[in-house]
Order: C-alpha cells, then sequence, then structure tokens
C-alpha cells in the first residue's frame, strides 16, 4: 500500500538525515508520461525549519525503495 511505503521512507529519511521532529518530510510517486523519463519515480521533499527545502529523486515506486537505496538517493 502506497501510504504504508510513505510512512516507511518518511520515518527512514528522518533517521538517515538525523532530522528533528519538526521537519516536514513529504513523499509522492509520480508517473512520468515524458519517453525520457524512468517511468514512476518517488519525490522527497525535506522541509527543515530554518533551512532551504530539500528535494530528492528515486528512480523506483515507493514500494521498491528500500532503505539501502534511499540512503544512495538521500547521499547522492
Amino acid at each position: 500500500m502506497a501510504s504504508e511505503a510513505a510512512t516507511r521512507i518518511k520515518a527512514d529519511v528522518r533517521d538517515l538525515l538525523g532530522l528533528p521532529e519538526d521537519a516536514v518530510i513529504a513523499v509522492n510517486e509520480i508517473l512520468c508520461a515524458d519517453p525520457a523519463c524512468p517511468g514512476t519515480e518517488t519525490v522527497i521533499l525535506v522541509m527543515n525549519p530554518g533551512a532551504k527545502t530539500r528535494a530528492f529523486k528515486a528512480q523506483m515506486a515507493m514500494s521498491e525503495l528500500t532503505c539501502e537505496a534511499l540512503a544512495i538517493v538521500l547521499a547522492g
């Protein structure tokens, strides 16, 4: 289920980036219709008070995004 995957990803992002509780994390899955796109992407926005919003993209569906893959996305 997408909402379960999003909840898991948010928790992993918070842990991997060491974010405080007041940081807001948005996780969305988008389907890109452009032939140049990989198809389904997971977009993660990190909104930490007092800091610029950061965006991360994983070239896979939320359900496929493991903690290990997420760590690579966040590091890149």
